[in-house]
This record gives structure tokens, C-alpha cells and sequence, in this order.
């Protein structure tokens, strides 16, 4: 099975560069790899320093590359729906350039570089994809679309699609207004399907891992270690930080040493804040890491006695335990507190939990379908649930 990884952090900390220079050691180890940026700015025709384009391109023997351009994918999967759009919004009476605009709704080219993921890894061609992604928050974001869109696909969609074969022949009769088509409903449902697999393949902690690149800096390792239990909340399982830009050792002067010890206090509190993920580290370099011989170079100091393909934190972000004959289920959330966790309540066939400016509407497991939830509390930076017998009320906490 082709394994993914994920690489996110803060803008500036070296992730493209590190997801790049994974790629590389990777196949310099005999496996075939793919790395693709999920990220709108994409940098990684920079770092590598070539071009690329939709389709992936050899960057060194057994290693592709691609940035894709979300448009020349969009046709497949939105042709009929932004038809359908462009034709409404133009009944509204926007201008032609308007409604093309308005069709390509917010996030849906995010979204097209995401089921790119699934293609590639489904693809048969490669042993390892590997995922340049956003800065941290739109990761999150993006990550969270496809739950969040399989919530509204599931519970309004038939509604939608029913309403439409009801009243769009009287509508159309009365009325010019474009009315969707069965072909607009088959093409969103294509598309929802294909969200559908590509949140499967992420969230199987047995096949994808996410790892957060850092520098020791406050700031940004307090947005990462957020990013960390919000990946976590949404099923995203973390396996390691990786720590960029490390002043070394041999750094002399004034200057240096004084942002050498800033840092050593941070490099200190690393290993507590994101127990248990492996911690990984690169120095500084003394020039820019561009190109495919000095990305490789990284790679090869990077993952020095360290298999990149493992998991190097074993653990899955969800799991249901037992107290007694009790279910509870656990819900990883590092450094979350109790108060921070403004909702969970049970509708019956899902759990609704939100953390921050996040909300998650989490499938249960068939087990837990139907069940009262009895108690919830924070305890080993996990969020534990326990349900009661089963009940054809709805109940929360």
C-alpha cells in the first residue's frame, strides 16, 4: 500500500524544503516517490529548482515532482456544476467574467490538490507520496473540508436532490431560472464521493502520518503544538516535529550565542510539548538549501539512522476502550484542557466536539450508535467518552 506523508508549519520554517528533501532521501533509498504541493503559494518549483507542472516530472532517479494547477483539474470533477453556476449567477445579472469568477467557490481549488493526493496514491506507481502542504492554519482548514462537506452531502443532499425533481418542473414552467439538472446532482455526488475517499485515506493512521517542521521559536512552536491537537481532533495522525534552523554548536560571536541560548530554552521544552511524537532536527545552514544535490545532502543529515517511511509515534488519534463493559471512546487532544472543549453532545450516530475556532462532527463506530453519553473528561491530553447502554434519546454532556 502506498504510504503518504504530510508535511505542515507555520509559513518560513522550512517545510517545502523539508518535504522536498524527504523525497529525495527517499528515493535515494530505492523507493519510488512522489512529492506534491497541496500549497497555494507553491515553492517547490523553487526549492528544487525547476519547473513543474500538473503533471508529475522526474527530479532525480525514482523521485517525481508536481505543482498542480487546480483549474486543469476542476473540469473533471465541477465542469457541470460550474456550468449550472455560471448560467444562475448570470440570471441573477452578473457579467459573464462575474459569474465565472463566483462558480469557483472559496476552497474548492484546495480541495481539487487534495483529491490529487488520493489519485496519485491510488495510482499504482509510486511506493510513497509525499505532501507539501499550507501553512498551518489552512491545512487545518482544508483537512477539515471534506468532513465537513460529507456532513452537509449526507444530511442535506437528498433533501436537495428531492426538492429539485419536485418543484423544478413547475419552476421551470413559471419561471427561466436554470434549475440543476440530474447531471449536476450525479456530478456533486461524484465529487462528494471522491472527498469521501480522500478523508478514508488520510485519516488511516496505518497508511498516512502528518509531521509538523518547526523552528525553536516561541511563537512558532506555540501555533504548532495548536496545530498539533487540532490535527488530532480531526483524526490527522501526527508521528514527529521536525526542528529547522538550529543554531549550531560551532556558531561564534556575540550575536549567535545570544540566539543560540534563546533557543536552547525552547529545544528544552520541545520533547514535553509534543510527547510522544519523535523529534527530529537540522542546523542552520550557512546558505540557502536550493537544488537537488543540496536538498539531498538535507535529506540524507535529516533522516540519518531513521527509517522516514516508519511511524515513528505509533498511536491512533480515535480509539474506543473499555471500562468494564462500559465503551469509551478517546479522542486524542495534546494540551487541551477541559474548559477549552466548548461542545460534546451525542446525536445518536455522531459526536459533535469543538475545540477553538474548530468543530468537528465525528462519525461514532457502529458500537457506540444509539448509546446515552454518561461522563466525558480530559485526561492524558485525550478527550474520553463514556457511553452508557444503548437509547433511542439523544443525550450529551
Amino acid at each position: 500500500m502506498t504510504r503518504v506523508i504530510l508535511f505542515t508549519g507555520k509559513g518560513g520554517v522550512g517545510k517545502t524544503t523539508t518535504a522536498a528533501a524527504t523525497a529525495l532521501e527517499l528515493s535515494r533509498r530505492g523507493h519510488r516517490v512522489v512529492v506534491t504541493s497541496a500549497d497555494p503559494a507553491h515553492s517547490l518549483a523553487d526549492v528544487l529548482d525547476t519547473e513543474l507542472g500538473s503533471d508529475p516530472r522526474e527530479v532525480a532517479p525514482g523521485c517525481r515532482a508536481q505543482q498542480v494547477d487546480a483549474l486543469d483539474r476542476m473540469e473533471a470533477s465541477w465542469g457541470e456544476v460550474r456550468t449550472w453556476l455560471v448560467d444562475l449567477l448570470g440570471w441573477a445579472g452578473l457579467s459573464a467574467m462575474e459569474a465565472e469568477e463566483l462558480a469557483l467557490l472559496p476552497g474548492l481549488e484546495e480541495l481539487v490538490s487534495l483529491m490529487e493526493i488520493e489519485s496519485l496514491a491510488g495510482s499504482g506507481e509510486y511506493d510513497v507520496v509525499v505532501v507539501d502542504c499550507a501553512p498551518t492554519a489552512e491545512t487545518i482548514r482544508l483537512l477539515s473540508m471534506p468532513e465537513v462537506l460529507d456532513w452537509y452531502m449526507r444530511k442535506a443532499f437528498p433533501a436537495s436532490r428531492r426538492l429539485s425533481r419536485l418543484v423544478g418542473p413547475v419552476v421551470s414552467r413559471l419561471s427561466d431560472v436554470p434549475m440543476a439538472s440530474p447531471e449536476v446532482f450525479d456530478a456533486l455526488e461524484r465529487f462528494h464521493e471522491k472527498l469521501v475517499a480522500v478523508r478514508e485515506l488520510l485519516t488511516d493512521d496505518s497508511v498516512t502520518t502528518a509531521r509538523i517542521v518547526v523552528t525553536p521559536e516561541k511563537v512558532v512552536l506555540a501555533e504548532a503544538r495548536r496545530s498539533y491537537a487540532y490535527l488530532s481532533m480531526f483524526g490527522y495522525h501526527c508521528d514527529a516535529v521536525v526542528v529547522n534552523r538550529v543554531i549550531p554548536d560551532g556558531a561564534t560571536g556575540e550575536f549567535m550565542e545570544t540566539w543560540r541560548d534563546a533557543q536552547a530554552l525552547q529545544m528544552g521544552e520541545i520533547p514535553r510539548w509534543f510527547a510522544p511524537l519523535s523529534v527530529l532536527s537540522c542546523p542552520l545552514e550557512a546558505g540557502e538549501i536550493i537544488g537537488r544535490d543540496p536538498l539531498g545532502s538535507r535529506g540524507e543529515a535529516l533522516w540519518a539512522g531513521v527509517d522516514p517511511l516508519a511511524d515513528l509515534s505509533p498511536g491512533a488519534p480515535v480509539q474506543v476502550e473499555y471500562r468494564g463493559s462500559q465503551p469509551v471512546l478517546v479522542l486524542s487532544l495534546p494540551h487541551v484542557e477541559r474548559q477549552e472543549i466548548d461542545l460534546v453532545h451525542s446525536h445518536g450516530e455522531e459526536l459533535s466536539v469543538a475545540v477553538g475556532p474548530y468543530r468537528r462532527n465525528l462519525m461514532l463506530p457502529a458500537g457506540l450508535r444509539g448509546r446515552s453519553v454518561r461522563r466525558a473528561a480530559v485526561h492524558d491530553d485525550a478527550l474520553r467518552i463514556e457511553f452508557g447502554p444503548c437509547t433511542t434519546s439523544e443525550a450529551g454532556t
